[in-house]
Parts: structure tokens; C-alpha cells; sequence
């Protein structure tokens, strides 16, 4: 057997060390981490929630517990509130997937700044719609420790799971707002690179994504 034919030819694109092996730069790749950790966060919770959901021979109907609106005290909306507060959730998640085309795209500081300003709003009025949710659950007795709609477990993995998840997108507007005062004072124009508004917006994604599965939980099951 001849050297040569020991030999084995490495093929160009083959990772060899020294670069990343998923053509990413170390900063995305550590929030895909941070993501992957913390969605088990999530999981655990939810599957908690799973656990004693179907430990309790009866559970609250979510048409009965979430069918107020705001500002139409005498009139049932069931599912109404929540599904404005996904909708608007999803629509900050549009605007996103906007900043980053433009900032990564165009670079134009401008259009990043614009769409990055209205996912900020999105998030603004999720946070305070739940709070008016919050509000009005407490006030008509759900607590953590009481449930008039049923099995008490109900009020605190409801308090717990939606404040986790609400707790990720105040971060995230807060994370947003500074980025965007970035983007205005031309940081990343200087940087030549918007890859900070990519990554912020990998977050932003999880957290809306991650509300799927909290909506299904507790609005649909």
C-alpha cells in the first residue's frame, strides 16, 4: 500500500480549528445557549403545570376565568382580552424581524430605529395589558393561595408562569430601549455591524415563541 494512498485530502470546508464551525460569531452563538437554558426554565414550569393539571379531577374553564375586557365591565369577551394581548405580542415580534432586516440589510440607522421604536411599544402594551389582567383577577379574589374559579393550584402557576414569562419581556424592553438609543447615537453605524440588534432580537423571538406554549396552557387546555 502506497503512502499516498494513506493519505486522506482534507476538503477545503472542512472545520479545521480556529473559526466557528456554524459560520456564527461567538456572541450569537452564546445566546443560543443562554436560549437553549433557559427554555428549560420554561419547561420545567410548564411541565409542572401539566403535572397537577391532570392531578385535579376538575379545572378552571379558561372561557369562565378570562372573558372580561377592559372597559366593558358589563359585557362577556371570553378569550377576547388575551387574544389582543397575543396578537400584539406577535406583531412586536414582526417588527423585529424588520429592525434587523434593515439594520443588517441596509444598514440604515433610521428604519432599524423605527421598527425597533414600535416592537418597544408592542412590548409596552403586552406588559401593561397584563397588568390590567393581573389587576383584575386579584381584585375578584384569585390568588396565589385562592381560586373562586376552582382548584387553587390554578392561581399561583398562573401568577408564576405568566410573571416568569412577563419578567423576560420587561428585560427585553429594557434591553430594546437601549439598544435603540444606540442605533440613534450611530453606535453601530461606527461598529459596521448591527449584529446587536440581531442578537436582542434572537431574545425577543424566544419570549414570544415561549408565549405560544403559556397561552396554550392556560387560555386553551
Amino acid at each position: 500500500m502506497t503512502e499516498s494512498s494513506l493519505t486522506m485530502s482534507v476538503k477545503p470546508n472542512v472545520w479545521q480549528g480556529g473559526f466557528s464551525p456554524f459560520r456564527i460569531s461567538w456572541g450569537k452563538l452564546m445566546m443560543w445557549y443562554f436560549l437553549v437554558g433557559d427554555s428549560f426554565s420554561f419547561g420545567a414550569f410548564l411541565i409542572t403545570y401539566g403535572a397537577l393539571r391532570f392531578s385535579y379531577e376538575s379545572w378552571p374553564l379558561p372561557t369562565e376565568v378570562f372573558k372580561s375586557f377592559p372597559f366593558l365591565e358589563n359585557v362577556e369577551v371570553p378569550l377576547g382580552f388575551v387574544s389582543f394581548m397575543t396578537f400584539t405580542l406577535i406583531m412586536s415580534s414582526v417588527t423585529m424581524v424588520l429592525a434587523v432586516h434593515y439594520g443588517n440589510a441596509e444598514r440604515n440607522r433610521y428604519k432599524v430605529a423605527k421598527w425597533l421604536a414600535w416592537t418597544i411599544v408592542g412590548g409596552l402594551i403586552f406588559l401593561s395589558s397584563q397588568a390590567w389582567e393581573w389587576t383584575h383577577l386579584i381584585t375578584h379574589g384569585m390568588t396565589m393561595k385562592h381560586n373562586p374559579f376552582g382548584a387553587p393550584a390554578f392561581g399561583w402557576l398562573f401568577f408564576t408562569i405568566t410573571g416568569f414569562h412577563g419578567f423576560h419581556v420587561f428585560t427585553g424592553v429594557i434591553i430594546n430601549i437601549i439598544i435603540l438609543i444606540n442605533v440613534l447615537r450611530g453606535v453601530y453605524d461606527r461598529r459596521g455591524s448591527y449584529e446587536m440588534v440581531e442578537k436582542v432580537g434572537l431574545y425577543w423571538h424566544f419570549v414570544d415563541l415561549v408565549w405560544v406554549f403559556v397561552f396554550m396552557a392556560f387560555y386553551l387546555l
